[in-house]
């Protein structure tokens, strides 16, 4: 059975641990960030110390057998509902799946920490910390690039919602990530209208653009296409963003 001083200093480690990565996560301003993270690692910690030592007392008893990892499974499994609330969709981006991966592992962590394992749960959290702030300026210059296309119209009041974009565009609409009305500040009888396009490629961004382009209302029409890092959409989300 464990002294009080080791339970303790396990469940600090386990903290610490959890906050190292979750400071991470925080920083890019994800949902589960600094305290979420804390928290999964020091309870799969506890957990693990309660699955490993916390039926000693029935130990010896007749027809009783201690599985210690019974629990512990629980967690690997029953993290994954946590881990979901993380992941969103937007349109036919996925973003979050890099916070629902790093949820998972602080549990993995807390786990060693619970069994004693330290210095795996050390090096762990050093390699998963390489992982998360390291890769990323890498995944961003050689591998997450992409184009972002968009357009930008002027269309009379009320001509474009929707509903008429979608009749507009056919099945083309389902690549609509984002589709913004506002007031024209230039032209107040006019909206001016943003609609944001995921992953089309350049051939089906003209048709839309010429599409859009003969709507019925629409004055003007301005393409914008630029180069960005895929960022945490096709992982992340995030809160817009990772």
């Amino acid at each position: 059975m464990l002294s009080n001083g080791e339970l303790i200093l396990r469940l600090i480690l386990a903290a610490v641990l959890g906050s190292v990565i979750g400071f991470e996560r925080e920083r890019q301003s994800w949902a589960a960030g600094l305290r979420t993270h804390m928290l999964v690692c020091v309870s799969a910690a506890l957990v693990m110390i309660v699955s490993a030592f916390g039926f000693a007392d029935v130990l010896g008893r007749p027809n009783v057998v201690l599985d210690p990892s019974r629990i512990a499974a629980q967690v690997v499994s029953g993290i994954g509902f946590l881990g979901a609330g993380a992941i969103l969709l937007r349109g036919e981006v996925i973003r979050g799946l890099t916070t629902a991966a790093s949820v998972w592992s602080v549990a993995a962590i807390g786990l060693a920490v619970g069994a004693g394992l330290n210095t795996a749960a050390i090096a762990a959290t050093i390699i998963i910390l390489a992982i998360l702030a390291g890769m990323k300026a890498i995944e961003r210059r050689y591998i997450a690039v992409r184009l972002r296309r968009r357009v930008v119209l002027r269309v009379d009041r009320g001509a474009l919602t929707l509903d008429s974009l979608r009749a507009v565009l056919g099945r083309g609409s389902e690549r609509v990530k984002h589709f913004v009305v506002q007031q024209s500040e230039e032209a107040p009888e006019c909206d001016d209208v943003v609609i944001g396009f995921a992953r089309l490629p350049a051939d089906e961004f003209a048709k839309a653009c010429d599409l859009l382009r003969h709507a019925p209302g629409v004055r003007a029409l301005r393409e914008e296409t630029e180069s960005v890092d895929n960022g945490e959409s096709a992982e992340n989300g995030g809160n817009g963003g990772n």
